[in-house]
């Protein structure tokens, strides 16, 4: 498995099993499988209500704790250090283990700062190995790096074919931080699975479009977590180290990058309010 060194001397699988949208009931069987098939990373989050599946999944599977890296986010309604704090702890229950590899922060909004201040504690105090973001733009990630203590280890942000991360890229690499891919296959949108681009790079491979798209965010440094909930397509994501793409296949696939998310905006005003309304929940 390939690694990435993180800005802590920390090495993280560039290829994990992420189980956004996974249900509680089924977290635990998925987990399983994708362990099985090789994956040894595992992203949840408190916002997913699915990290006691991950635990269990974890604690049965005969594989050392040590040899699966286990990521997970503190969601905003837990932010502020105080609430931070406890839900960090809770966090380590569900998951039924002393630490976590990478604990981020889920959102930009709220009292971040706050909620940023308990996860660097939890990191001198060895709870966490690494702590990090999620969603959070240059100008999030500029401004907090300026005012803490740890600078980010991960920003996990939305990135695919069609949302590369170009700018916010450039700026993570100047303060040293890790890029992080969620929905790094755009979830289907934007006529993902039938892009004649993907597909006919993978022919010359004999790979599949998804295929294609995953090593090349892969080829780029970013770290992925694919999702699926059958077994046989965990493992057609993961059998994706026997090949790299060549240089004019990348150039190909950068001409994908529209710069603009196939899901929601951030800065956009309404999408802030709903986030407000979420942390009052």
């Amino acid at each position: 498995m390939q690694t990435i060194k993180l800005n802590n001397g920390v090495e993280m699988p560039q290829m994990g099993y992420g189980v956004y949208q996974v249900s509680p009931q089924e977290c635990e069987r998925c987990v399983t499988d994708a362990l099985s098939v090789g994956y040894r990373m595992i992203d949840t989050a408190q916002a997913y209500q699915n990290e006691e599946g991950v635990g269990n999944a974890v604690a049965k599977c005969g594989i050392s704790r040590e040899d699966i890296f286990i990521v997970s986010k503190i969601w905003i309604s837990n932010f502020g250090y105080e609430r931070a704090k406890k839900s960090i702890d809770e966090s380590l229950r569900r998951l039924r283990s002393n630490y976590i590899d990478l604990m981020l922060l889920h959102q930009p909004f709220g009292d971040r700062y706050g909620a940023y201040r308990a996860l660097e504690e939890a990191y001198k105090e060895g709870k966490v190995r690494a702590i990090g973001v999620s969603n959070f733009y240059p100008d999030h990630f500029i401004d907090l790096c300026a005012n803490v203590d740890v600078v980010p280890a991960v920003n996990q942000i939305e990135t695919h074919v069609f949302q590369q991360q170009i700018e916010s890229r450039k700026y993570m690499d100047e303060l040293g931080i890790a890029h992080m891919s969620w929905g790094p296959l755009a979830e289907g949108r934007n006529g993902f699975f039938t892009n004649e681009t993907l597909i006919n790079i993978g022919k010359k491979y004999g790979k599949t479009g998804p295929q294609v798209a995953l090593r090349y965010l892969l080829d780029r440094g970013v770290i992925i977590i694919p999702k699926s909930s059958r077994k046989e397509r965990m493992a057609e994501n993961f059998n994706i180290f026997d090949f790299k793409l060549s240089q004019d296949d990348m150039d190909a696939i950068l001409k994908l990058d529209t710069g603009k998310s196939v899901f929601f905006d951030h800065h956009d005003p309404e999408i802030v309010k709903w986030f407000v309304g979420m942390m009052k929940k």
